[in-house]
């Protein structure tokens, strides 16, 4: 079990053989690559290695890919096909890897090396982006503890560990209680309102667990709809109290010791371990620690930058909350509108406002021709072709395209996105393969992920997508972009490696607003039955309601960026507040809707307690910022071109921020594409905030 042809995750030659991978290859995989990578990096540590470029980082890389391809394939198997061996699998091994990354990031021989090449001749004659991971791989060492008295670099390993174990165990906590729940009607005057569609898929879950009657779970495409439209408040009601109070004391007690699945006290542990970290590393807090690698310069900077935002949208907010509440009393009879009456509210007022629902959006949006128009849109601006392609996946479910140029393979992606048991929530890019030149010549091409959670198909028909998934499409796809179509060579910068955390966010946002543009959804929309295109009609009374609670949307966000940061700056986690109250605390002073007494939302927030958003998530509106401002060159285009999807700023786009990836500052690329550093107003105009 331990050669590439009897183990298939040492085998890093082609794609993944995700057809024979099984638990059992995990461990005996780890120990082959580990020992490998941890004897690539003994001899370039060792004193009688030159330092230079191919003998330091050349090797390293080398020595240690293996391990990085294999691991990545776990994690992501573990995140789409989750069984129990696996997840002990996974589990078991999560330590061993998380303690080599960190002995890497304590060498302080190999540190020395890093130096050495940065203070040598060799230097001067590296390209910028050898020098950009250079410097990157300097300021990781820092950051991983190279320089701590060796005395304190057992512990301050020991807390990466803990971290790592945290992190997979608040995740599986979050997939377990959303899995566990389930509820069915059998009566159907109860699920009143619901879309037929959304009947059907959940007819088609009970007939699965050969039960009668309709089966609602908490997966998001089985949850929001019960709450969007249900007439049945009382339903609503306790499929909200679910969701809120998942992975909580308030939650159902399964599994994992004498906490169940609730992640109170694992939030607090890492919140002390994150904090510990920082004052060994000679910061004052964990936030500063997470803003080294980004573009935003301080925490005071970010709070700064999300209290502008909050006192912007606050006063479009505050009438988007008295309309809704006039309206819930006047037309729905809901004096005191209640956390799971907003959805349903809303619903009902924009359909009274604009004359439409989601559910008849979503019958011009078939899967099918969605995927169309989406590579329609990238084939136009970046001149590229996306073919569908044969590969071994991991479900059935799962489809691989090819990326192509006048012929020739510039990329690959899986694409999974339906939900599913076993799956993690969310949506997300994730990167299987960068791009690199080997040292034989030939060029490694890259392979990305793409994983959303939408409602299967039901029967004969295809999915349909309601639009905001459509959107959700389209970002992530700008995540792959990123990373598919860097020109860079050199995979620690290639594609989204090396770029920073706060403009990560950057192409993906972009490429939201192409679902928007009549240009675009008149080729990308077909009725599910007659084939028609959405009407004109359709689209302008949607772009009419485009805005509609953008205020209250823009707060929700704001007050998941702010408690992310003060979480992360000054608070104490050993003090006498609790997360819940700080998560009360802020909102209640951002917000203008209160949150449900028993609402345990922080408990789910896997970006910053599972997903590396630690003190970053204010980088989704940071980042919305700098995509706004690129995506309004392509509306001045359009006034001289006619359509959005210009084909030179395209290709200057394409160039200068989608090539060049980590390989310079996010900043520098930005301007070089826009001539000009970013301003907020493309985001204020976009979001119905602006005069103009």
């Amino acid at each position: 079990m331990n050669t590439p042809k009897s183990n298939p995750l040492l085998d890093i030659e082609g794609l993944p053989r995700f057809s024979e991978i099984r638990p059992e290859h995990v461990t005996p995989a780890v120990d082959v690559l580990l020992e490998h990578a941890r004897a690539a990096v003994d001899r370039a540590a060792d004193p009688a290695t030159p330092a230079t470029w191919a003998n330091i980082l050349d090797a390293v890389e080398d020595g240690t890919e293996g391990l990085g391809r294999a691991w990545e394939i776990i994690g992501h198997l573990n995140a789409v096909a989750d069984t129990p061996e696996l997840r002990a699998a996974y589990s078991e091994n999560l330590p061993r890897v998380t303690e080599f990354s960190a002995s890497v990031g304590q060498n302080l021989a190999l540190f020395d090396k890093y130096k050495a090449i940065a203070a040598g001749p060799e230097f001067a004659g590296l390209s910028p982006a050898r020098k950009k991971i250079l410097d990157n791989e300097m300021r990781g060492f820092r950051l991983g503890g190279a320089e701590l008295p060796e005395d304190q670099k057992p512990r301050f390993a020991e807390i990466q560990e803990e971290q790592a174990s945290l992190a997979k165990r608040f995740s599986d906590h979050v997939l377990d209680a959303t899995n566990k729940f389930s509820l069915v009607v059998t009566d159907e005057t109860e699920i009143a309102g619901l879309p037929d569609d959304d009947k059907a898929a959940a007819r088609a879950a009970a007939d699965r667990d050969g039960l009668e009657g309709w089966k609602f779970t908490l997966h998001f495409p089985s949850y929001f709809p019960v709450l969007q439209y249900a007439d049945n408040r009382a339903l609503r009601e306790k499929l909200y109290r679910a969701n809120v109070t998942r992975a909580s004391e308030l939650g159902p007690k399964f599994g994992d010791g004498d906490a169940g699945w609730d992640n109170t006290g694992i939030v607090v542990e890492q919140l002390a371990l994150r904090r510990e970290e920082a004052q060994m590393l000679g910061f004052k807090n964990y936030a500063e620690v997470s803003l080294e690698p980004k573009m935003a310069e301080s925490p005071a900077q970010v709070l700064e930058f999300l209290e502008d935002l909050a006192r912007r949208a606050r006063p479009y907010a505050e009438k988007d909350w008295e309309e809704l509440q006039a309206f819930a009393a006047k037309s729905l009879g809901i004096d005191k509108l209640q956390p799971w009456d907003t959805a349903y509210a809303s619903e009902k007022l924009r359909q009274q406002r604009y004359a439409f629902s989601e559910t008849e959006v979503r019958q011009y949006f078939p899967l099918p021709k969605v995927l169309d128009g989406l590579f329609r849109v990238a084939g136009t601006l970046f001149d590229v072709t996306i073919r569908p392609q044969e590969a071994e996946t991991w479900h059935p479910d799962v489809r691989f395209f090819r990326i192509e140029r006048n012929g020739e393979l510039v990329a690959q992606f899986y694409m999974d996105l339906f939900a599913r048991e076993g799956k993690r929530g969310g949506a997300w890019m994730d990167s299987a393969r960068t791009r690199k030149r080997l040292h034989d010549g030939a060029l490694q091409t890259p392979v990305a992920y793409l994983v959303c959670n939408f409602p299967a198909p039901v029967g004969e028909k295809p999915a349909l997508l309601p639009h905001d998934d459509v959107i959700t499409l389209f970002h992530e796809f700008g995540h792959g972009l990123h990373h598919m179509l860097t020109q860079v060579e050199d995979a620690g910068v290639a594609g989204i490696n090396g770029v920073e955390w706060d403009a990560v966010e950057l192409p993906s946002q972009f490429m939201e607003n192409f679902c928007w543009e009549w240009d675009v959804l008149e080729h990308m929309t077909a009725h599910v039955d007659t084939g028609a295109a959405l009407p004109r009609s359709l689209f302008d009374k949607m772009v009419a309601a485009r805005n509609f609670q953008s205020g209250l949307m823009m707060l929700r966000q704001l007050v998941f960026s702010d408690f992310d940061m003060h979480l992360h700056y000054d608070f104490d986690p050993r003090g006498p507040e609790s997360v819940l109250e700080v998560s009360r605390r802020i909102n209640d002073r951002l917000h203008v809707t209160p949150q449900a007494d028993f609402s345990r939302w922080p408990n789910t927030f896997s970006h910053i307690f599972a997903g590396g958003y630690a003190a970053g998530y204010y980088s989704y509106k940071w980042a919305e910022v700098l995509s706004a401002d690129a995506y309004a060159a392509f509306e001045e285009a359009a006034k001289v071109s006619g359509t959005v999807l210009d084909t030179s700023t395209g290709a200057r786009y394409r160039d200068e921020i989608l090539a060049v990836g980590g390989s310079r500052e996010a900043m520098e690329s930005f301007i070089a594409f826009r001539g000009r550093a970013p301003q907020v107003d493309a985001l204020l105009r976009h979001s119905g905030m602006s005069a103009s």
